[in-house]
């Protein structure tokens, strides 16, 4: 890097919490290496990173993209037209802000946003979360100088030569401050005597995971488990009205909520995790070694859901419950693991064994060998 002025970094990607978390997390490891940074980020308008990243204190602006339908629609006419003013638009960001380094994330904003920076000779380097590598980053990886991945054997989808195993960042709250059990479960309102559960869908909430956890809240409280629900933000009126209707069930038992801010404590409360196996979802409860059961959403590209979490699977360090057959077996299963210590206790250390703590530094250390 030079020291003649700030070094300054675009970060573009989003569309999710598993690309904007990572991205946030490189930006907070370069601005706590170098205060001065200048960093911006580039995402998709109307996409959360329009929202998130200001939250987190970084400036975020958006390009007009959005990504291709699989399956034919309409809106595939307008995608030609966003790509080409997307592009436009990129050009004038990199030419106006001058960064000596452009980072991808994954996301419909970092095709662009990559590609014009690695056009005009800006060193580049994206990041893979996933097993599975996206569409976005396939694109781009002739185009980039870099590519840190999370997995072994991403040599199928990008030139071996430029793969660095770096495992995905981690907020910087979950990676440096966990809580005890007893100090989460009381921030909460929850008993840390008791058994505790806990449901996250992912950033938007997963319908088919609700209507599982509904199905069993009556049965689960009964047994002495209690319930922290992170339903997702368009679920999240709905599901506390159908709560209301639930006759004897102990609601004191159970408490849902849109979205958990603060995952650092959730996690430390948490008895027994069931997640969507969302690259960041993955990374962290790794990270945090928590036992997890991982339903996969069906609905993502490749099944890159399912591919994450059986390379835990495999390792004995997760178990993996299909979604079409979570409704009937979810019940039981979360009462068998969440009641057997040993199990717990396996599955948790096979977990930690997975986690590639040093995973935003590592990225943070590769891109400042970029523009040294």
């Amino acid at each position: 890097m030079s020291n003649k002025r700030p070094y300054r970094i675009i970060i573009s990607g989003g569309g999710t919490g598993g690309h904007i978390y990572p991205a946030i997390a490189i930006a907070q490891e370069i601005k706590k290496r170098h205060e001065d940074a200048k960093i911006l980020f580039v995402g998709a308008k109307g996409k959360m990173e329009m929202q998130k990243v200001p939250e987190a204190g970084f400036e975020i602006k958006g390009l007009w993209i959005s990504g291709i339908q699989r399956k034919a629609s309409v809106r595939n006419l307008l995608f030609p037209v966003k790509l080409m003013k997307s592009l436009i638009d990129a050009r004038r960001i990199i030419k106006a802000f001058k960064p000596d380094a452009a980072v991808g994330v994954g996301g419909y904003a970092a095709g662009p946003l990559l590609y014009v920076a690695a056009k005009r000779k800006i060193p580049t380097l994206i990041q893979e979360q996933n097993s599975f590598a996206g569409l976005t980053n396939k694109w781009l990886a002739k185009s980039v100088d870099v590519i840190c991945v999370a997995y072994k054997n991403m040599g199928r989808f990008f030139p071996p030569h430029k793969i660095k195993l770096t495992g995905n960042p981690v907020r910087s709250e979950i990676a440096e401050n966990m809580p005890g059990k007893a100090e989460a479960a009381e921030h909460f309102g929850f008993d840390s005597n008791k058994p505790i559960l806990l449901i996250l869908g992912g950033s938007l909430g997963a319908r088919s995971i609700n209507e599982g956890v509904l199905k069993n809240l009556k049965k689960w409280t009964r047994d002495g488990i209690q319930v922290f629900w992170q339903c997702g933000k368009f679920y999240h009126e709905e599901m506390q009205h159908r709560i209301d209707k639930i006759l004897g069930l102990d609601k004191s038992m159970v408490k849902v909520t849109p979205f958990i801010k603060e995952m650092n404590k959730a996690y430390a409360l948490a008895d027994l995790v069931v997640s969507r196996a969302g690259a960041l979802s993955v990374s962290e409860l790794c990270l945090v070694g928590r036992p997890v059961i991982f339903i996969p959403s069906p609905h993502v590209a490749e099944d890159h859901q399912t591919k994450n979490a059986q390379a835990l699977e495999e390792n004995g360090a997760a178990i993996c419950l299909k979604d079409s057959e979570q409704g009937e077996k979810l019940g039981d299963m979360v009462k068998k693991v969440i009641t057997d210590e040993n199990k717990k206790s396996a599955l948790a250390s096979a977990i930690k064994k997975m986690a590639l703590p040093n995973a935003t530094k590592d990225i943070v250390n590769e891109l400042e060998e970029l523009y040294k």
